[in-house]
């Protein structure tokens, strides 16, 4: 949401009518919610859509519906430009979150969610670790090493990825953990492609003793040069962030197909962005790296050649054979 659609989303969803200030005097109904959460899915901004083309039509509802959790979340962190009124509201989501578990959802976006929570019988965990993550970014503001920022991706990144598990009735510890490799390894891509904007809202992703180690600080930060000790520590962390997305391939085997060409995606759209930054010689300080509309193209020109090769099933390893279009639970309303 732009910061005039979630102004404008906050004081009719907000805490006013639907917290402690008050309630509304209406549920909104499942469709009425379900259709908010696809309009926040399509207009918002991502390297590559919430739900892909690519995706069977039975999930794609289900993905908008994560989606908007985590776009609402997002924006009451960064959006009001006080960093107490955030935590204040991030409060309110997580109340908004166990009222949904209670059975009493009374936002849009619960109400929606509750229907995913419940067809796929999701724990709260992955909800409330996403929020702990919102918290944290209120608080800290700079990672003196590498492991405290991968404690970070563990709240801010992974829980999506089993949240994605969970939707393809595929989430345990082995595929956990590859989901997990990628989402980390996305999580930092996305840190070194935004290195420019983090520094202008206050924040600091690159590590300080990888900064101490190549030489670099925040004087020479503030300056936004991209001095050659800049370029070989960027190099340094998109080397480590692509080999947490290369460690991560194999879940795109282990994943039913119909998430699989998704995941697919989203690996390779991941390094496409650190291949855009090595492109510019890391100078992310002049030009902020994307994956162009073309890249896209090539992308998902790439996935969909992927999908149509025929696997024979017998080369299948045994409870991993892909789940058809068929066997996914038909939702209501559908």
């Amino acid at each position: 949401m732009s910061a005039t659609a979630f102004a404008a989303d906050l004081a009719r969803y907000g805490p006013s009518p639907y917290g402690a200030g008050g309630a509304a005097s209406t549920t909104p109904s499942l469709e009425f919610s379900r259709a908010y959460c696809r309009r926040l899915g399509r207009t918002h901004y991502e390297n590559f859509a919430v739900a892909s083309w690519l995706l069977p039509r039975v999930l794609r509802p289900h993905f908008y519906h994560i989606y908007a959790y985590c776009r609402w979340a997002d924006d009451l962190a960064d959006e009001t430009g006080d960093r107490g009124r955030s935590l204040e509201l991030l409060d309110w989501w997580e109340g908004e979150l166990r009222a949904c578990y209670a059975g009493e959802a009374r936002h849009p976006v619960f109400v929606a969610l509750g229907d995913t929570i419940r067809e796929f019988a999701i724990p709260s965990e992955p909800f409330l670790d996403l929020l702990a993550a919102f918290r944290q970014d209120q608080r800290v503001c700079r990672y003196e090493t590498f492991d405290e920022l991968l404690g970070y991706c563990r709240n801010s990144a992974n829980p999506v990825g089993r949240l994605v598990l969970h939707l393809g009735r595929s989430h345990d510890d082995a595929r956990g953990e590859l989901s997990d490799a990628v989402c980390t390894g996305l999580q930092l891509a996305n840190f070194w492609q935004d290195v420019a904007n983090d520094w202008n809202r206050g924040r600091l992703y690159l590590p300080l003793a990888d900064c101490r180690r190549f030489g670099y600080n925040e004087e020479v930060l503030d300056r936004h040069a991209a001095t050659p000790e800049f370029r070989r520590l960027l190099a340094f962390e998109v080397e480590r962030a692509e080999a947490y997305l290369r460690n991560g391939l194999p879940l795109v085997d282990q994943v039913p197909r119909v998430l699989g060409s998704d995941v697919w995606l989203f690996i390779h759209g991941g390094l496409k962005i650190l291949k855009r930054i090595r492109a510019i010689d890391y100078d992310v300080w002049t030009k902020r790296p994307k994956v162009s509309r073309t890249d896209q193209a090539w992308l998902l020109a790439g996935c969909v050649w992927r999908k149509m090769s025929f696997v024979p099933r017998h080369l299948l390893r045994k409870g991993e054979q892909s789940m058809t279009k068929d066997q996914i639970p038909k939702t209501k309303n559908q």
